[in-house]
């Protein structure tokens, strides 16, 4: 079979040559053969649909270290490897554009005097009514609110969801407004740093809110949950980091197959002893009257949304309403630790 130059090789595949050199340092693309004395390299026609991948995977943004993993597996081993990194890259954007979208909002505003709200909170962790401990923690301060749920932890002094939080603490103070997402995310980042260092097998979700009055920053990782109730309205503003989330994702699952599927606690991210993953990290604005809800899956998989509504629309008192949530946790079969916070702007 006759041999393609570099060039035209190139010029087929539609790529560079410079590209062709690198993609050979890297061993993505060995050249069929390669001229002893002045170092040309040569192409086989039957490599072009593999040079085609490699640039077909480079214009969707994927990492060339990811892209050798990808060219070492089988077809079906890699379209769900390219599957779940366009997972990754679509909920990146998701909490980009949100971003985006909040920062639009708040600089097409008119300048106004700096908002009098405040926050009343309460929090509550329970057993339930199986477990033997309870790996879920809740915080709640002046600036900030979180709920992690522990597991794998050999006892109370490693928890892994204690350690998140701790990592976080220093944040309940005044934190300019400006610093809010920077100061969040290098908080989480060492709550990574600090659970990675309780060994193999120990994690924890994390999902907090921080307050700087009048805006919040929220972190997300894992399938603790943040609802939030405004004007009569409740919704979920995080979204579950489990298997079955992103079946429903890929439209391959409903959300009423997905309670009762066998893995539906299945997280596929969390702050854990493997490999970091990227929490949602975003910027949100208060208003007076919005009350927020953060808990644990020992809550929200025991108790219907329409259950929840009804609690938080009509028990005023923070520390009333959680006491009445894990209550209702506890009614419905209580079989797994429950952590929330409720905090209302005032």
């Amino acid at each position: 079979m006759e041999l393609l130059t570099i060039g035209a090789f190139a010029r087929a595949a539609r790529l560079s040559p410079k590209a062709l050199r690198l993609y050979d340092e890297l061993g993505l693309l060995r050249p069929a053969s390669i001229d002893p004395r002045s170092g040309y390299r040569w192409y086989s026609p039957e490599q072009l649909d593999h040079a085609r991948l490699v640039a077909s995977l480079r214009r969707i943004g994927m990492p060339l270290a990811r892209i050798k993993i990808v060219c070492e597996l089988d077809n079906a081993g890699a379209a769900r490897e390219i599957a779940a990194y366009w997972r990754q890259v679509e909920a990146d954007i998701r909490s980009r554009a949100k971003l985006a979208s909040f920062l639009i909002e708040q600089l097409s505003r008119k300048e106004a005097p700096m908002s009098p709200l405040t926050i009343r909170y309460a929090v509550h962790s329970d057993r339930g009514l199986v477990r033997e401990s309870n790996q879920d923690v809740a915080y709640g301060g002046p600036h900030l609110l979180a709920v992690a749920d522990g597991f794998g932890a050999e006892s109370e002094e490693r928890l892994a969801s204690s350690v998140a939080i701790d990592a976080l603490k220093h944040l309940d103070t005044t934190v300019p407004a400006g610093d809010l997402l920077n100061a969040l995310s290098d908080a989480v980042e060492r709550a990574g740093t600090a659970v990675r260092g309780l060994g193999a097998g120990v994690g924890t979700t994390l999902t907090a809110l921080l307050w700087s009055r009048p805006r919040l920053a929220l972190v997300h990782i894992g399938d603790s949950r943040v609802y939030l109730l405004r004007g009569g309205r409740l919704s979920q503003i995080t979204q579950d980091h489990t298997l079955v989330q992103s079946m429903i994702d890929e439209d391959r699952l409903t959300p009423e197959e997905a309670a009762a599927h066998p893995q539906r606690a299945l997280l596929v991210k969390a702050l854990h002893g493997g490999k970091t993953a990227e929490p949602d990290i975003e910027l949100r604005a208060a208003e007076p009257g919005d009350r927020y809800l953060l808990c644990s899956d020992g809550l929200h998989t025991a108790v219907t949304m329409d259950a929840l509504h009804e609690v938080l629309a009509t028990t005023a008192d923070p520390q009333q309403t959680v006491r009445e949530l894990v209550d209702s946790a506890n009614r419905h079969g209580g079989a797994d630790n429950v952590a929330c916070v409720v905090a209302d702007v005032a």
